[in-house]
């Protein structure tokens, strides 16, 4: 259990876990926005608290203009000049403001000469400044510095008695946002408050929708164990994902075949058992016959003695044959490819087989369409060519007739054996390429058949990467139809580009 709950943990932090990765991706989709989403607060309530603060004191400024222009403040002319008591109340508006923003004003004439400072350090002092010379343009201007911690803007005041609305002097102003940032202080702390518990909340979840949707990959690997373990065998469900079923049916397809590969592999044991125990059963029967019979006549004995041989040879064949399989079955078998005169061939095998079919008075014809020449491999071809005529010829009537016929096309050749024999019954037209399965036992037994030749036949066209058709009527005859490419192309690219 411990070593269990090592090797999840290692899994986990190793980030090849799946329920990992859909932990961190849920923890980031939950965190990444309720980040941007505290800074997005705090930087919106600040923009907007420093435009509210510059509205408001440059309508206060606005205000303060206004009194400067009535009180004839710029006037420089002796009997222009505004009272001492005026002046005072001016001073005093141009004092709270500054208090009150924890600021400073200064006044400033069209000559860039600062006529009233409410520190009192700059009056009479001349101040050249980027802000104050826009200002006298016409701009108004307004800078928020939040390192330093102030606001400073600019604003103009013009001559309401001249027509053409001339700015005879500028307020620049400085003022404190300790307000604002103590504010935004206090929104962080409850920001980060709550994004705190947001993350909390979000790690509760990414657990358990990491838990929770990896559940249905658990059930299915906890089942495929029950199978592995042999505690069941039959398919397995479980209800979750498109995914999750996509996993399960090709499971029960693997386990399908394994199941049939299985009972293949016990049906051919019990079959190769039963075809050589029976040879070997007909030879115990003839010695003990032979030993009964103590003064039995040379004649008996050699009769006795060419039915052994004849099941020695029988049983020596299924034993080749079975050898022959056993070599095909092999993955990493290579074949031994080369450029051959597929007429040639057939030519060849038929000149072998003709004696057997004069034996049984059975006319063998050959038709080649055009002059064939393939990349195969020459043993195993002549193999399966041999299988199929020879069975066309044992599996005929007498009198009957075999057709081969070779063709081909830009891209593969055609091999067709055609016969007048016994036909297959269409019942057993799919299962004639297993091994040890017979048509008729007691016939393929009388002419010597092994029940290997077709699925000998089949392993060895699949190698050359071609297809095995068979065409039968029952009591008319059978076809059989091979197509193999001209170039082999698996394992042997150079040979195939040269033919190209």
């Amino acid at each position: 259990m411990i070593a269990k709950i090592f090797r999840e943990l290692k899994a986990f932090l190793s980030m090849r876990s799946l329920q990992t990765r859909m932990f961190l991706v849920v923890l980031v989709a939950g965190l990444v926005p309720s980040v941007i989403m505290r800074y997005g607060i705090l930087g919106s309530y600040e923009e907007r608290s420093v435009q509210q603060r510059i509205s408001t004191v440059q309508n206060q400024l606005m205000i303060v203009g206004n009194h400067l222009i009535s009180n004839n403040y710029f006037n420089t002319k002796p009997e222009g000049y505004t009272s001492s008591v005026s002046r005072e109340v001016i001073d005093a508006e141009l004092e709270m403001i500054s208090n009150l923003y924890e600021g400073r004003v200064m006044i400033i004439d069209s000559g860039l000469k600062v006529l009233k400072d409410t520190y009192g350090i700059s009056e009479g002092k001349t101040i050249i400044s980027e802000e104050v010379i826009k200002c006298f343009q016409g701009q108004i201007t307004n800078n928020y510095d939040s390192e330093h911690g102030y606001i400073e803007m600019t604003t103009f005041i013009t001559d309401a008695g001249s027509d053409t609305g001339e700015i005879i002097a500028v307020m620049l102003t400085s003022i404190s946002n300790e307000s604002i940032a103590a504010n935004l202080e206090v929104l962080g702390r409850n920001a980060l408050i709550l994004e705190s518990l947001m993350i909390v909340v979000i790690v509760a979840m990414a657990i358990v929708l990491s838990v929770v949707m990896t559940r249905p990959f658990n059930r299915v690997t906890e089942a495929i164990n029950e199978v592995k373990a042999g505690y069941r065998d039959e398919s397995i469900f479980v209800q979750g994902y498109a995914e999750t079923d996509h996993i399960v049916d090709a499971f029960n397809q693997l386990l399908k075949r394994m199941r049939t590969l299985d009972n293949s592999r016990q049906e051919f044991v019990e079959n190769v058992s039963h075809e050589l125990k029976t040879p070997m059963a007909a030879i115990k029967v003839l010695a003990d016959s032979l030993l009964a019979q103590g003064d039995a006549p040379a004649e008996l004995y050699r009769e006795f003695l060419e039915d052994i041989a004849s099941e020695i040879d029988r049983e020596n064949q299924i034993i080749t044959d079975l050898l022959a399989l056993v070599k095909m079955d092999k993955k990493a078998q290579e074949l031994n490819i080369v450029s051959l005169n597929m007429n040639e061939l057939v030519e060849l095998i038929l000149k072998r087989l003709r004696p057997i079919a004069r034996k049984k008075d059975v006319e063998v014809v050959f038709e080649s369409i055009r002059p064939v020449v393939a990349e195969v491999d020459e043993v195993k071809m002549t193999l399966v060519m041999t299988n199929l005529v020879e069975n066309a010829i044992k599996y005929n009537k007498e009198h009957g007739w075999v057709k081969v016929e070779l063709d081909a096309d830009h891209q593969y050749f055609i091999f067709k054996v055609s016969d007048s024999g016994l036909g297959i019954p269409e019942d057993s037209l799919a299962h004639i390429y297993e091994r040890f399965y017979r048509v008729d036992k007691s016939h393929s037994r009388e002419i010597g058949g092994t029940g290997l030749g077709l699925a000998i036949t089949k392993s060895s066209v699949l190698m050359h990467r071609g297809s095995i058709t068979v065409a039968s009527v029952e009591g008319e005859g059978t076809s059989f139809t091979v197509k193999v490419p001209l170039i082999h192309t698996v394992g042997n690219a150079v040979l195939a580009a040269e033919r190209v």
